[in-house]
């Protein structure tokens, strides 16, 4: 009885993760007006890889991602000016929308927080 309760349990965990491998298109207001980014996800498990790309930043590889039911998070680094910056996203699925927050770690850039909304597609 306990291996079949143990079973459902983690069934059921398995069925409440966000559906979150593919292709999100995702847009944002920063400092300097609109940006756009793609995020190409794969998941194993809880376990988050993939990359991103922007016009801005280019492509930068996902790492430390994590997705926990439909609760995600992730770092990229990106090329600033020459200097290299840790950015920490983390964010809510609810089916083919994904709202993240991102934020360079450390408190560099004065903490500012950018709000990007993605979809799926």
């Amino acid at each position: 009885m306990k291996r079949l309760l143990a079973l459902f349990t983690v069934l059921a965990a398995v069925a409440a993760a966000a559906d979150l491998d593919g292709n999100w298109k995702a847009t944002a207001e920063g400092p300097q007006g609109a940006m756009t980014r793609t995020f190409t996800f794969k998941t194993d498990g809880s376990k988050v890889t993939g990359e991103t790309t922007s016009e801005m930043m280019g492509k930068s590889t996902i790492s430390d991602g994590k997705l926990d039911g439909n609760n995600l998070s992730f770092n990229i680094t990106i090329d600033f000016g020459g200097n290299q910056m840790k950015v920490e996203y983390k964010g809510t699925v609810s089916g083919k929308d994904l709202k993240m927050t991102a934020q360079l770690q450390g408190g560099q850039a004065g903490g500012q927080a950018i709000e990007w909304k993605a979809t799926k597609q």
